[in-house]
């Protein structure tokens, strides 16, 4: 469902609107767009929007992202994140003759360990933020001390200042974790190193939630006989958001679960409604004639 299911419904929009041929006072660009999810750091809608942000007939009135199932939701605040490969390196070697030497596995740990205990989000109005460590790995044999070992962050706001100062935090987690390590090991044995690379920066931002863009997608709602939520998400529309361009997320219809999981599953539960609502959102937005 995610993202197939905007694909689907995107596809049967523009077949909509060319076939019945309906006229509007703005042009709409269809793009289908790679590297949404995960590592790919929205570099398809990146690469759309390269200069069209200035004035004249390249900024565009409004950015609908079609991600997903659901139906209720109006994703309209774009939730930040900044992603890294954090790196322990050492000089390694066999795991009963050199142990004692600085080991890239146990600062991992330990760098877990700390990033685990970070206080939890404060209650609303406090903005939600999140570090979550999402993958790690290391090593090369069952006998031997790593001479690397690693860990992916996934560290996520909806305030950009908030995620700035969490940033800060994980960065002193880490260096403490490196500190520890480094101090245990056997005197006059090498050191560890530490490397942090970013390998994801999502901007976030906000479409007002009274703007014409977010109370239209709210109006197609009701007009379906549902609720509206206005909500907050990493979607393609980040980008748009975070360069002054109205944009939000709906859901394309019908009903998901598991997200991010293989076990992901959809299921076509008035799927049909999330294609109307979209179609509406878009008429609206492009001045049907």
């Amino acid at each position: 469902s995610d993202n197939a299911r905007g694909l689907a419904a995107l596809l049967a929009v523009a077949e909509a609107i060319v076939t019945t041929r309906l006229p509007t006072a703005r042009p709409i660009l269809f793009a289908a767009t790679v590297g949404e999810e995960g590592s790919g750091d929205l570099r398809g809608v990146k690469h759309l929007l390269n200069g069209k942000r200035e004035g004249g007939n390249g900024k565009p009135a409004g950015f609908i992202a079609l991600d997903g199932a659901g139906l209720e939701r109006v994703v309209h605040r774009a939730l930040g994140s900044r992603r890294y490969r954090v790196t322990f390196r050492g000089p390694g070697g066999h795991s009963w003759a050199a142990f004692g030497v600085a080991n890239p596995a146990n600062a991992v740990g330990r760098a877990a360990a700390l990033l685990a205990d970070l206080p939890a989000p404060g209650a609303p109005p406090a903005p939600r933020t999140t570090c979550a460590i999402v993958r790690l790995g290391g090593g090369t044999a069952l006998n031997s001390i790593p001479q690397e070992a690693w860990i992916d962050l996934d560290l996520r706001s909806e305030d950009p200042k908030a995620l700035a100062q969490l940033d800060v935090t994980v960065r002193a987690a880490l260096d403490r974790a490196l500190d520890d390590e480094n101090r245990r090991r056997t005197p006059a044995t090498p050191l560890l190193g530490l490397d942090v690379r970013l390998v994801g920066d999502r901007p976030s931002g906000i479409t007002p939630r009274t703007h014409p863009l977010v109370q239209v997608a709210v109006a197609a709602n009701r007009a379906l006989g549902r609720d509206a939520e206005l909500a907050a998400a990493s979607t393609d529309a980040n980008v748009p958001i975070a360069l002054g361009i109205p944009a939000i997320a709906l859901g394309a219809g019908g009903r998901a679960g598991d997200a991010h999981l293989t076990t992901e599953w959809y299921e076509n539960t008035d799927g049909a409604l999330g294609i109307v609502r979209a179609l509406l959102v878009t008429l609206a937005t492009a001045e049907v004639q």
